[in-house]
C-alpha cells in the first residue's frame, strides 16, 4: 500500500511512453464507467467505450481483453490494495483479525487509488448498479470467489497451515466474504450511498462477526414461541 510518502516519492518517474499508455488506460476506464453509469452495462458496447475514449477497438483490446475487465478495473486495483495489506499485517495477529484491518486500514488508499483515475461518486454510481445488473452481479460473484482464494491461500501461508489439507482458511474467508456481501447489499439498497455509509456499514457488519457466530442471539435466553394464525 501506498501508506508512506517518502517511499512512493522515491519511485522512479514513468516514462514518457508509460505515461501514455496510462492515459489511455485512465481514458478507457472513465469512458467506461460514465457509459455504463448512464446507459446500463448492457446498453454499452466496447466499441461506445472505445469511441468515448477517442481510441479504436483494436487499442482498447490492447488494454482490456473485455467490457467486464475494464468495468472491474477498480474492483481489481481494490483488490489488490487489500491482498498487500493483508500481507503487511503484523505476524501473530488472529486470521480474522488480519482480515478486518485488512479491510479498514486500506480504506482511505484505495480511495486515494480510485480518485486518481477516476472521480470516486462515478466509481460508486457503477457499484452500487451491481446488485441490479445480473450480469455485472454474476461477474462480481465470481471476481469475489477468486478473490477469496488468494485470501485464504495467504491466511494460510500467515498461519503455517496447508490451504488444501486443512480447512480452517477457506471456512473464514468464506465467512468473512459473506458479511461483505452483506454490507453491500444493505449499501446498496440503502438510502445513503456516500462513502461514509459504506465504510460504517462495513465496519458494523464486522463488528457482528463474533457475536454473530458465537453468541445467543435470544434477549432472553428463552425460545420464541410461534402463534399459531
Amino acid at each position: 500500500m501506498e501508506t508512506v510518502g517518502t517511499a512512493v516519492d522515491a519511485l522512479p518517474r514513468p516514462g514518457l511512453r508509460e505515461r501514455k499508455k496510462q492515459r489511455t488506460r485512465n481514458a478507457l476506464v472513465r469512458a467506461a464507467l460514465e457509459l455504463i453509469a448512464t446507459r446500463g452495462y448492457e446498453g454499452t458496447t466496447v466499441d461506445d467505450i472505445a469511441a468515448a475514449a477517442d481510441v479504436s477497438q483494436r487499442t482498447f483490446f490492447r488494454y482490456f481483453a473485455s467490457k467486464e475487465e475494464v468495468a472491474f478495473f477498480i474492483s481489481r486495483l481494490a483488490e489488490a490494495h487489500v491482498l498487500e495489506a493483508v500481507r503487511e499485517r503484523p505476524p501473530g495477529e488472529a486470521p480474522l483479525e488480519v482480515l478486518r484491518r485488512a479491510v479498514l486500514d486500506s480504506w482511505d488508499g484505495i480511495n486515494e487509488a480510485v480518485e486518481r483515475l477516476v472521480p470516486l461518486e462515478l466509481h460508486l454510481r457503477v457499484y452500487r448498479m451491481i446488485e441490479s445488473t445480473p450480469a455485472l452481479l454474476a461477474a462480481h460473484l465470481r471476481r469475489a470467489a477468486e478473490l477469496e482464494k488468494e485470501l485464504a491461500r495467504l491466511v494460510a501461508e500467515r498461519e503455517g497451515l496447508d490451504v488444501d489439507g486443512d480447512p480452517r482458511p477457506r471456512i473464514l474467508v468464506a465467512a468473512f466474504g459473506g458479511v461483505i456481501r452483506v454490507a453491500e447489499r444493505r449499501w446498496s439498497t440503502g438510502g445513503d450511498v456516500s462513502v461514509a455509509a459504506m465504510r460504517e456499514l462495513l465496519t458494523t457488519c464486522l463488528d457482528h462477526v463474533g457475536p454473530a457466530l458465537a453468541e445467543n442471539w435470544r434477549t432472553n435466553g428463552s425460545p420464541v414461541r410461534r402463534t399459531e394464525t
